[in-house]
């Protein structure tokens, strides 16, 4: 599975891709605007700290609007994928693009059904929000379950990118179903790592060779 990190700070962006693990970025208007700075600019610095797709959202709703802003926004860098909301004028603009070669993400998705509209569309990735799904009363790992199977049963290359992830728990279930992508915020990545038997274990290995008055 491959891990994107959510987030327009590319102080945590450079952090995280120093590790290797990293294979792209999400952001949207709310994280530009938690950055305080200007969305070509931070957009750019993004695209030039990772390899992988770098999603950048367009904020115009109509299908003329959002071309408008892809021609923007693809000129940025080779790896600008193209954000779109799952709308007819989102989908028709994901059909445009992907024709094209573009990237293309179509966000905010709620549903299997809408999901499929998406993949019918082209888009690159699709992105159910799993953890917005929760708080609405809903299952959202049943969400990435059915998509992933209406995926298999036709061959539908989109990838599905499980958005809205908030704990290491999401992750696991999304591994687990074969979600292709998880997006998380630097700190859920940072806290797969945690174990409390991974850390009682280098506490007693670090005593151990204490006492052996040795030095590397």
């Amino acid at each position: 599975m491959k891990f994107f990190v959510d987030t327009a700070d590319t102080n945590d962006i450079a952090d995280l891709a120093a590790t290797g693990l990293l294979d792209g970025v999400t952001t949207n208007p709310s994280l530009i605007a938690k950055s305080g700075r200007d969305f070509l600019e931070v957009t750019k610095e993004i695209c030039g700290l990772v390899d992988g797709p770098v999603s950048a959202e367009v904020v115009a709703l109509d299908h003329e609007g959002m071309m408008r802003e892809a021609e923007i926004l693809r000129k940025i860098a080779d790896n600008v994928c193209i954000k779109v909301p799952l709308t007819i004028d989102g989908l028709k603009t994901c059909k445009k693009l992907t024709s094209d070669g573009t990237l293309v993400n179509v966000t905010l998705c709620f549903s299997a059904n809408q999901a499929l509209l998406a993949a019918k569309a082209g888009a690159s990735f699709v992105s159910p929000f799993v953890g917005r799904h929760d708080d609405n009363g809903f299952d959202g790992m049943d969400l990435i379950r059915d998509i992933r199977l209406i995926y298999d049963n036709y061959a539908f290359e989109t990838e599905i990118l499980a958005a809205s992830i908030r704990y290491p728990v999401h992750v696991l279930e999304c591994a687990r179903i074969g979600a292709d992508v998880a997006t998380m915020p630097p700190a859920v990545i940072k806290n797969l790592v945690k174990h409390v038997l991974t850390d009682k274990g280098i506490e007693g290995f670090m005593a151990d060779w204490a006492k052996t008055g040795q030095s590397l």
